[in-house]
């Protein structure tokens, strides 16, 4: 065993006294009540014990694991508790999973994004388990009266071989309760894991299945109103005036009034996004009757004029411009082309210039996506109540934390009288992150003072923001005369960042390489969209990184590696923010898997690569033209997520990455005429349909002992060129502009 060496913060486990009294345990979850089914079915205990802030154990034997994060679709709430019951030696098959709250005192990190929840949670956790297993084995030690050192444990009993005594967690779990946290841990090795590794079912899954009530848009509460909102039609305008007269008087309306999520003057955190603060709220008491006097409110709307907005960058101050006026897609095109030529350099390796005007070839092209709108099915929602300098607000959030400061700014209550109650995600990947939805919510129950639960309409949600911003790369490459890279040039920016990360491949195989990028300013709100920036770039990257090696005669995965091999031997500058090892480690991975070189009759293959939050993808793709359709025959994908929890579970996340890249990369646009977005429903922005999904997706992973990394962004980035490179296989036509689609229409 190894010693954790992990200090953590000790709030964690300072607070381990018993609770005593059946039935006490209450379900995080207000949807699912006090005694959730599972519990019945398995035997509620008549007293539970907290060891610390994950785990409570019941008399009976019975485990309950808190889930920290909230649960997206990413299977965190089934795989965060294993790695707990893994170090706690549990019975998996006596422990209940539930969602915690947001609580900051026991839990730091709350929140879903950058694929980080198990790679940052995974001492935490694993720290955890083993400690409440060291307090449940002194426990036994001191009831027995034998050395701890001689006490072990199988999963869910405590043993003493030298005198043949065995008894179930539950019974020491009272002593343990009170016993005197220790400072250091010893964590399992690998070789001993009995939980990790191995696949085990959603936690959730007979609930999905059955219809439970597991998300926000199903919480009810006795006395609740439905309220919605009406923004601006346009981005660049805001509220003049409105008449509700002929809405008031509709059935089940209760009030109508004008909001402001957030004050003129507040400085905006990260996550404090929002397009529109002045708003229009309509209060009744069905989602129907509400949606009916929405159409019967008469607004005026204004332009406005360009402001500055105070934004703290995770504790970097600035100012940022927010122009006025209406932005069609027309002249934002053109302000990038403008953009461009005043590019700044973010990275220089070597002399490129001097390599381009030495170069026996040269190949430039540039790639453009545009603006994407997330389209959760589950529609915006949040539930708030604020009554008496408190709020209790439930729905899905990603970013619960953050949301939770913005909000006790807003409401002008301590943090400390806000609870936020944790629901199931239908859907986020950046979306739930901007969450001014609670803020209005919030903002409107304090108005009306009861308790209320705001929906977004499809349309509010695709006209309001957040949309993956629009972007663009030119990338130039030199071959010499023996088809070496010998210089290697990209300039990328957008509305309102830039795509660009300096310093990944191919920033470290190429001598003379040079970064340049720029930004866009816009009114049109961006954020976070799966795999934020790299969504972009890889397809870009990967594209002509396919069409270099065909102009130099190379073998598109060849000459992938020959790049990462000069990368490891040889690196060029001293930032490469990649491991050579690993890339190489999934492109053979793959090169095996695929039967790379065995051409098949009538299937035209692309492959991709890419690497971002902190592991490696990389994806073949087959496809036939049918009729002049695509029909994606099979996705063959190999990644490096270090070492694996669930194993069921990272496939799934990496299925879902390639059908949704496909889509995305397919059929994904959004495009804004004088401030109004092109698209406000399904019946016009095209997403992928089941008969377009690929026929079979065959994933593979790296065999590894690393810890964690990311998985639910990683697989996204690389299918869109593995899908544009195999386009051009079968159709002889390069793929520079998102979506493909419209290419193939044209």
């Amino acid at each position: 065993m190894t010693q954790s060496v992990e200090k953590l913060n000790r709030r964690s486990f300072l607070k381990v006294t018993a609770l005593a009294g059946g039935g006490l345990l209450l379900s995080f979850n207000w949807l699912s009540g006090c005694k959730p089914k599972e519990l019945e079915e398995l035997g509620l205990p008549k007293e539970w014990f907290r060891l610390n802030g994950y785990i409570k154990i019941g008399e009976n034997g019975l485990v309950t694991l808190m889930s920290p994060n909230p649960e997206g679709g990413q299977n965190v709430k089934s795989s965060m508790p294993m790695i707990v019951a893994e170090e706690l030696d549990a019975d998996w098959t006596k422990v209940v999973v539930e969602q915690a709250p947001l609580d900051t005192d026991n839990f730091t990190r709350q929140f879903i994004g950058g694929s980080q929840a198990i790679r940052m949670g995974w001492k935490a956790l694993r720290t955890a388990g083993a400690t409440a297993r060291q307090l449940l084995i002194h426990a036994a030690a001191q009831t027995w009266q034998v050395p701890a050192a001689e006490v072990t444990t199988e999963p869910g009993y405590l043993i003493h071989s030298a005198s043949g005594k065995k008894a179930h967690f539950g019974e020491m779990a009272s002593l343990a309760a009170t016993l005197p946290v220790p400072e250091e841990v010893p964590l399992k090795e690998i070789s001993e894991f009995k939980l990790i590794g191995k696949s085990h079912k959603n936690v959730e899954a007979k609930n999905i299945i059955t219809g439970k009530p597991l998300f926000g848009i199903d919480y009810k509460k006795e006395g609740m109103l439905i309220a919605m909102i009406i923004h601006p039609p346009a981005h660049g305008m805001r509220l003049k005036s409105f008449d509700d007269s002929a809405a008031r008087n509709l059935p089940g309306i209760t009030d109508i009034f004008q909001i402001k999520s957030h004050q003129d003057d507040y400085e905006r955190t990260f996550f404090d996004t929002t397009s529109f603060t002045d708003l229009v709220a309509i209060v009744g008491k069905s989602t129907w009757e509400v949606m009916n006097a929405k159409k019967a409110v008469k607004v005026e709307w204004e332009g406005f004029s360009t402001y500055e907005e105070k934004r703290d960058w995770n504790g970097r101050k600035e100012n940022r411009t927010i122009p006025g006026g209406l932005e069609s897609w027309e002249d934002q095109m053109a302000k990038m082309g403008e953009a461009a030529k005043k590019a700044k350099t973010v990275r220089k390796d070597g002399n490129p210039e001097a390599a381009f005007a030495k170069a026996a070839k040269v190949i430039e092209q540039t790639y453009r996506g545009p603006f994407l709108a997330h389209n959760c099915m589950e529609p915006m929602n949040f539930f708030a109540h604020v009554q008496e300098g408190k709020a209790a607000c439930a729905g899905p959030l990603q970013k619960p934390e953050l949301t939770e400061q913005a909000l006790s700014s807003r409401l002008g209550i301590p943090i400390e009288n806000i609870q936020i109650e944790m629901t199931r995600l239908g859907g986020g990947y950046g979306r739930r992150s901007y969450s001014h939805w609670l803020i209005e919510a919030a903002v409107i129950s304090q108005k009306v003072n009861a308790p209320i639960k705001l929906i977004y309409s499809r349309e509010d949600d695709m006209t309001g923001g957040i949309y993956r911003p629009m972007y663009q790369a030119t990338y130039r490459a030199a071959l010499d005369k023996d088809n070496n890279l010998i210089g290697f040039h990209v300039n990328a920016g957008g509305l309102v960042e830039p795509p660009l990360y300096p310093d990944r491949f191919p920033a470290g195989a190429v001598e003379n390489y040079w970064a340049e990028d720029w930004t866009i300013p816009s009114n049109i709100t961006v954020g976070s969209f799966r795999a934020p920036r790299s969504n972009f770039i890889a397809a870009a990257e990967q594209s002509f990184l396919d069409e270099v090696a065909e102009a130099a005669g190379k073998d598109p995965i060849e000459f992938r590696l020959e790049l990462l091999r000069k990368a490891k031997e040889n690196p060029v500058g001293e930032n490469n923010d990649y491991d050579p090892d690993r890339f190489i480690g999934v492109l053979e991975l793959l090169k095996v898997k695929s039967n790379w070189g065995q051409p098949q009759a009538g299937v035209s293959r692309g492959v991709s690569a890419y690497f971002c939050h902190n592991s490696y993808a990389a994806q073949v793709l087959d496809l036939k033209m049918e009729n002049g359709q695509v029909q994606v025959e099979k996705v063959f994908s190999a990644v490096d997520c270090g070492l694996l929890i669930n194993p069921d579970s990272a496939k799934n996340l990496c299925e879902g990455s390639v059908v949704d890249g496909i889509g995305t990369a397919m059929f994904g646009e959004l495009k804004f005429n004088q401030g109004v977005p092109d698209k406000n429903n399904f019946d016009k922005y095209r997403m992928i349909r089941m008969k377009e999904a690929p026929k079979e997706i065959e994933t593979h992973f790296v065999e590894s002992q690393v810890d964690p990394t990311g998985l639910g962004e990683p697989g996204y980035p690389p299918v869109f060129a593995a899908l544009a490179n195999a386009l051009y296989q079968a159709t002889g036509k390069r793929f520079y502009d998102q979506p493909f689609a419209k290419q193939l229409e044209g």
